[in-house]
C-alpha cells in the first residue's frame, strides 16, 4: 500500500494514523493480470528504475542495498523487506520484475543484472565526507524538485564535502547534512539521527497557516500550541457550522452533519479510523460515510472539507472520493524520478460501493492540505460534479522514499512525479483551487467558520460557483 509514513507519525500526537485498501492503478508497462513470480524465477540480483534500490534475492529471501552514482551499500536496518516493496512479484517483460506492496499498489519496476555490483560487497569506510556525498549525490538523483527550488546540488556537495572534512563527531556530521538540505521547504524531506543516546531530527516545509499557529500561541511547545489550534478548530465545526448537531466518528477523524439542504463532511486524515483496528482497516471509514452520505441524500449540495487533512495513504483517498463518483475516472498517474522507459502509474477513482452522492460537491483545501490531502484533491478534481475552493494546497503529493544512510541515520525525501489527467505537475507549488477564497482569515480559531458559513450561505441563496470543466 501506498505510505506516507513520516506525515502519519506527525499526525498521530495531533489526529491520528493512517493507511489504506489498494488503489485502482496498473503497473508500468504490465498487466494487471500478470502471473506471479516465485522461487526460482525471482532469485538473482534486480536494479530499480527510480528510487535507487538493487536488490538480491536467493533461498534466504531478499537482501535490499541502495545504489546511487556508483555507491552502493546494503540496507543497515535489520528486516529483509524493511519498507515493504517486495511483497508481491509479477513478470513484466523479459528480465524484468515488478515489485509491489499490493497486487494494485505502487509498482517498482526492476531489471535484472548478471551479479550484484561490485561497489555493494566492497567494505567502505563510511567517512563523514562519504555519507555526505552520498546524500547530496541521492537528491541530486531522485529529488523531484530541484528546478522548483532552485537548488544546485553539484554547487550544495562540494560545500557539504568540504564542511564534512572538518567534522569530527556525529553532531558536527549532522550539522553538514543539515546545511545540505537548508532551505528546501519540503514537509517529505527529513533526517533522522540518535546522536549520544538522544533523538535529532531535520524536518522542513511547514505551512504559513501553521507557522502562523505556533507565532501566534501563547503555548511555549509548539505541539501543544498545534493541539489546541486543531480543538479550537474542530469546536468551530461542530458548535459553529452545525450548530451543535454534528457527528464526530471514526476515531475522530471524520465529522458530518448536515444544515438545511447542505450536507457537510470533514475529513482530518486519510486512514487510521479505528483505534482497536489495523491501520488501513476502512469498515469506520466506510460506516462513518455511509451514515453522511444517507443523510445527505436529496441535498442541494455537499461540502467536503479538507483544509486541516494531514495525509495518509492514496488507497483512502480514492475510497473516499469514490463516494461522489459516477463512473471510472483517470485521477492521477505517476512516475519515479529518473526511471527511465517506464510507463507512468495509472491511478483511477472508481465508483465506491455503498451510499453515494452525485450532486455538486465544494471541496475546501487550504495550504494545511497535504500528501495523501493532496491527492484526494487531484482525484476530486476529476470528477465533474466538484468545485475546489479555498486555497492552494500545499504541495508535497509524492510519496517519502526511505533512505537509510550508510551510518544508520533515516533519511527520507520525494521520488515520484504525480501528475493531473491533463499532465500538469504539482509538487512544490501546489494545487490551485477553482474558487479562491481565504481559508483561515483573521482569527485562526474562528476564521476557517466564518469560511465554510460564508460558503453556505452562496450555495443556499443560488450563488455558488457551478462545476468547471479544467482545461
Amino acid at each position: 500500500m501506498t505510505r506516507r509514513s513520516a506525515l502519519v507519525a506527525a499526525v498521530i500526537a495531533l489526529a491520528g494514523t493512517a493507511s489504506a485498501q489498494p488503489s485502482h492503478a496498473q503497473a508500468p508497462g504490465a498487466d494487471t493480470q500478470g502471473a506471479s513470480t516465485q522461487g526460482a524465477n525471482t532469485q538473482g540480483v534486480w536494479r530499480s528504475r527510480g528510487y535507487g534500490y538493487i536488490v538480491r534475492i536467493d533461498a534466504a529471501g531478499p537482501k535490499l542495498f541502495h545504489a546511487v552514482d556508483g555507491a552502493c551499500y546494503a540496507d543497515p536496518r535489520p528486516q529483509a523487506d524493511p519498507d515493504g516493496i517486495l511483497a508481491v512479484r509479477r513478470a513484466v517483460g523479459p528480465g524484468a520484475i515488478a515489485f509491489s506492496s499490493g497486487p494494485a499498489d505502487t509498482a517498482y519496476l526492476f531489471d535484472r543484472l548478471p551479479a550484484l555490483p561490485k561497489a555493494c560487497l566492497a567494505k567502505t569506510d563510511w567517512t563523514p565526507r562519504r555519507v555526505a556525498a552520498v546524500t547530496a549525490e541521492t537528491f541530486a538523483a531522485f529529488y523531484p524538485s530541484s528546478r522548483e527550488h532552485h537548488i544546485d546540488w553539484p554547487a550544495r556537495a562540494r560545500i557539504a564535502d568540504k564542511a564534512a572534512g572538518k567534522a569530527t563527531s556525529d553532531a558536527a556530521l549532522f550539522d553538514v547534512l543539515d546545511g545540505l538540505m537548508a532551505g528546501l521547504n519540503d514537509p517529505h524531506v527529513g533526517l533522522q539521527a540518535t546522536l549520544g543516546g538522544d533523538e535529532r531530527e531535520f524536518e522542513s516545509g511547514q505551512a504559513a497557516t501553521l507557522i502562523r499557529v505556533r507565532s501566534e500561541s501563547k503555548e511555549a511547545d509548539p505541539a501543544a500550541s498545534e493541539k489546541a489550534w486543531l480543538q479550537a478548530y474542530k469546536r468551530g465545526v461542530m458548535d459553529g457550522v452545525l450548530r451543535g448537531r454534528g457527528h464526530q466518528t471514526a476515531n475522530n477523524r471524520v465529522i458530518w452533519g448536515r444544515v438545511g439542504e447542505i450536507g457537510y463532511l470533514n475529513v482530518a486524515t486519510m486512514g487510521g479510523f479505528d483505534k482497536d483496528a489495523a491501520p488501513g482497516d476502512p469498515a469506520a471509514l466506510d460506516k462513518a460515510l455511509d451514515e453522511a452520505l444517507t443523510a445527505f441524500e436529496g441535498a442541494k449540495a455537499v461540502i467536503v472539507d479538507v483544509s486541516n487533512n494531514r495525509g495518509g495513504y492514496d488507497d483512502i483517498s480514492l475510497r473516499i472520493a469514490g463516494r461522489f463518483a459516477d463512473r471510472s475516472r483517470l485521477a492521477w498517474t505517476k512516475v519515479a524520478v529518473g526511471a527511465r522507459g517506464v510507463v507512468p502509474q495509472a491511478f483511477h477513482v472508481e465508483p465506491t460501493r455503498g451510499r453515494r452522492y452525485l450532486g455538486p460537491v465544494y471541496l475546501v483545501t487550504s495550504d494545511v492540505t497535504v500528501s495523501a490531502g493532496e491527492t484526494f484533491t487531484l482525484a476530486m478534481r476529476a470528477l465533474p460534479n466538484v468545485v475546489q475552493v479555498g486555497e492552494r494546497t500545499r504541495g508535497a503529493l509524492s510519496d517519502k522514499l526511505n533512505k537509510p544512510l550508510p551510518n544508520g541515520w533515516m533519511l527520507t525525501l520525494p521520488g515520484e512525479i504525480y501528475r493531473d489527467p491533463r499532465g500538469t505537475r504539482f509538487e512544490a507549488v501546489g494545487i490551485a483551487p477553482d474558487v479562491p477564497r481565504a481559508v483561515f482569515a483573521g482569527d485562526l480559531a474562528e476564521g476557517h467558520a466564518r469560511m465554510i458559513h460564508a460558503l453556505m450561505d452562496q450555495i443556499e441563496q443560488g450563488g455558488a460557483p457551478s462545476p468547471v470543466t479544467r482545461s
